[in-house]
């Protein structure tokens, strides 16, 4: 289905493909795996036409071809699914999907809804076409993306992190929908962090190190272990190694909170629970059942409708935001700019109400290095970093300066297996220095790995506060989805 062929691609000095040169079957799952800054996503972008190489050549079906824009690869039957979703939320799940291909001034809704309609039940992506994208859950709206791709015809489809914002069961949702797509015989290139994922749906894998094919083989050969050391050049080490918790002084204390979300609905409802100096709490739950707004509304971004938050003036917060672009980092802003953003006004980054740039550069120079954030330079805006450098960014800035209370939500969303290891290490280091964590995630693997006690949260409450010792997988599973006991 697809051939590249020493394809090159730099921008300024910096390599992000170096002569990379592999084929995808068509009717398979091909896996792409790589660190953060690996040139993956700067491949792909090739593939769909938004970038064109420097140098080398792309086949398809053995045809060699010219991708010169989106239009031209969807032309060629060639569909990119984007880890942050092109969907705009005020328009219908139909407005969306057929948005730049209709030329005529009557569009004929009806019609598109049925054609819709029959193209989500062939391929068990259940939709409504009428609804309003902003309505929707992250699921459903990576649902209209695939769908999207689809009712253009595209054989070939590009998912890039496509799990990075699901729950587990939409993640095993979505892996149901591609292997029906690729039975059907439509061609995949799946693009993860998830070993075990990658693993599991895929049928071969391309590995890519700083911008080069480091090996290609059969998933039924690979082992998670063996594909993480390819990825870094390294061992790795899977699993986070924790120490015992010497829990101390209360830190934070939260007493019959209740707070509304932006439709001002009831998103947390009557939570009480302390969080002690060098413990982490973690919050273990199906996406959307209050943890945004329970963390905003610690962190003082929220009103709350009733309760307490007890928190002493003298501590200093870190907040790692789910979203990284949104929230967490000024796009346009440099490397240096950004992690300087809670401090500019002071010393040594600020001297007589002038910024100091010598001391913002060392500053950024050693975050760079210490977080392993790959740029060619402190000036380089975040906005042309990967996801996962970006990700480091905020980490660093929001680590710096040794806070008490550290709220992290997802902050290893979209990470790669080596950055993920050294988050895991940098919040543990934090945790045995003394600094309480409130470690939230939708990867319970993750929250119980990491976690010294797991707070489950359904429809906005604590349902139970369990020891992360002895609960166990099946237990907070069903706590999660409102169950209470196990049978």
């Amino acid at each position: 289905m697809l051939y590249l062929e020493n394809i090159t691609k730099s921008f300024g000095s910096f390599v992000a493909n170096d002569n990379i040169s592999f084929s995808v079957d068509s009717g398979k799952i091909h896996a792409i795996l790589g660190e953060n800054g690996a040139g993956k996503t700067t491949l792909m972008k090739i593939i769909s036409g938004l970038y064109q190489p420097d140098a080398g050549q792309i086949y398809i079906q053995d045809n060699p071809v010219k991708i010169t824009s989106p239009n031209v690869a969807t032309k060629l039957g060639i569909g990119m699914i984007y880890q942050h979703f092109m969907l705009i939320p005020q328009l219908t799940v139909t407005e969306n999907i057929i948005l730049g291909l209709e030329n005529s001034w009557r569009l004929n809704l009806r019609q598109k809804h049925q054609k819709i309609t029959a193209l989500s039940q062939t391929y068990g992506l259940e939709v409504d076409p009428t609804a309003k994208v902003a309505d929707l859950p992250v699921g459903t709206q990576q649902r209209i993306e695939i769908l999207k791709v689809l009712y253009r015809q595209a054989k070939l489809l590009i998912l890039d992190e496509p799990t990075a914002v699901l729950t587990p069961p939409e993640v095993k949702s979505l892996i149901f929908i591609l292997r029906q797509l690729a039975s059907a015989g439509n061609t995949i290139i799946f693009i993860s962090h998830k070993l075990e994922e990658v693993i599991n749906l895929c049928d071969t894998v391309t590995i890519l190190r700083r911008g080069k094919v480091i090996a290609t083989t059969t998933t039924k050969a690979a082992t998670p272990q063996k594909l993480a050391e390819l990825m870094v050049g390294n061992k790795v080490d899977l699993h986070p190694n924790k120490s015992p918790a010497l829990a101390g002084k209360v830190i934070l204390s939260v007493q019959n909170l209740h707070v509304a979300d932006d439709r001002n609905l009831h998103a947390v409802r009557d939570v009480s629970f302390q969080l002690h100096a060098g413990e982490i709490l973690g919050i273990a739950g199906v996406d959307g059942n209050g943890q945004r707004e329970l963390a905003d509304s610690i962190t003082g971004l929220r009103k709350i409708r009733q309760g307490k938050i007890n928190l002493d003036n003298s501590q200093t917060i870190a907040y790692i935001p789910e979203d990284r672009q949104k929230i967490g980092l000024i796009l346009q802003f440099s490397i240096a700019q950004n992690l300087i953003l809670k401090a500019f006004q002071k010393l040594p980054f600020c001297r007589h109400y002038l910024l100091q740039p010598a001391a913002i550069k060392n500053h950024a120079q050693a975050a760079m290095q210490t977080f392993d954030i790959r740029a060619t330079g402190e000036n380089i805006k975040v906005s042309q970093l990967s996801g996962g450098n970006q990700q480091k960014v905020v980490l660093a800035r929001e680590l710096a300066g040794e806070p008490n209370l550290i709220i992290a939500m997802q902050p290893t969303r979209g990470l790669d297996v080596g950055a993920t290891a050294m988050v895991h290490s940098q919040l543990l280091a934090e945790r045995d220095r003394g600094a309480a964590i409130l470690y939230i995630s939708t990867e319970l693997e993750e929250i119980m790995a990491m976690s010294d006690r797991i707070a489950v949260i359904y429809r906005g409450e604590f349902v139970a506060i369990l020891d992360a010792q002895t609960a166990t997988v099946e237990e907070i599973g069903l706590l999660m989805a409102g169950g209470t006991t196990i049978k």
